[in-house]
């Protein structure tokens, strides 16, 4: 299997240039930029990476392949010749969610059908197996459908990455963390900052100090307080 990877990360809109600073800090190479997503290159260690350290993405998902789908056809054939097998394991499960734009495909249920059952004949392939009970590590598929051009996913991050914030519990219309993070790199906040934020609602932002996982981008850079 070949060590490099194309990976995508999407993210809120308005937030690509921070995200593409964090992409390529960890070793991403040759980005593609579109609305709310960026694409990028890298090993295993690449993506170990972003799941980590990335702090302005969602997730962090793997292109397994992209190809025209006008019809049904089409996107059985294109998913099975995806090297699903790489990824995905004899007794591990492979959920197929996702969306469709613009595109002759427009059923959602539909395409997922027809990806799940590409799915399992490239594995029945694969593995010489008939049925697979998917009881063990489960690997989501996503699919993206814009302008007949299919786009084939796998969900490395599962939960999203938002969620690794300090927040257990929500309350009425929180800031994610990934957008706070954003926010903060947007506002060019340095080590020498103060940032006062009266209004701090869910705390988000003032939450930052102390939380586990955005302690690697924020500590020593801010305080960060309320009024």
């Amino acid at each position: 299997m070949d060590n490099k990877l194309r990976m995508c990360v999407p993210c809120h809109f308005g937030l690509e240039s921070v995200l593409a600073y964090e992409i390529k800090k960890i070793g991403g190479e040759n980005l593609t930029t579109t609305d709310g997503k960026i694409s990028f290159e890298g090993g295993f260690d690449v993506l170990a990476k972003a799941n980590l350290w990335i702090a302005t993405g969602e997730r962090v998902l793997i292109e397994l392949g992209s190809f025209r789908a006008e019809s049904f056809e089409q996107l059985f054939d294109g998913v099975m010749n995806l090297p699903l097998e790489n990824f995905i394991g004899r007794e591990d499960a492979f959920p197929v969610k996702g969306h469709a734009l613009n595109s002759k495909l427009h059923s959602i249920p539909d395409c997922q059908k027809i990806i799940k059952k590409a799915c399992v004949k490239r594995l029945e392939k694969a593995y010489g197996i008939s049925y697979f009970e998917e009881t063990a590590a489960k690997h989501q598929i996503q699919f993206a459908i814009h302008k007949d051009i299919a786009t084939i996913y796998l969900d490395t991050s599962g939960v999203g990455l938002h969620k690794r914030g300090y927040r257990r519990n929500s309350n009425d219309a929180p800031i994610k963390e990934t957008l706070a993070a954003g926010i903060v790199d947007l506002a060019r906040v340095r080590a020498d900052s103060v940032v006062v934020d009266p209004m701090c609602g869910s705390g988000t932002l003032q939450g930052t100090e102390s939380c586990t996982w955005s302690e690697k981008k924020f500590c020593g850079r801010a305080v960060v307080t309320d009024t």
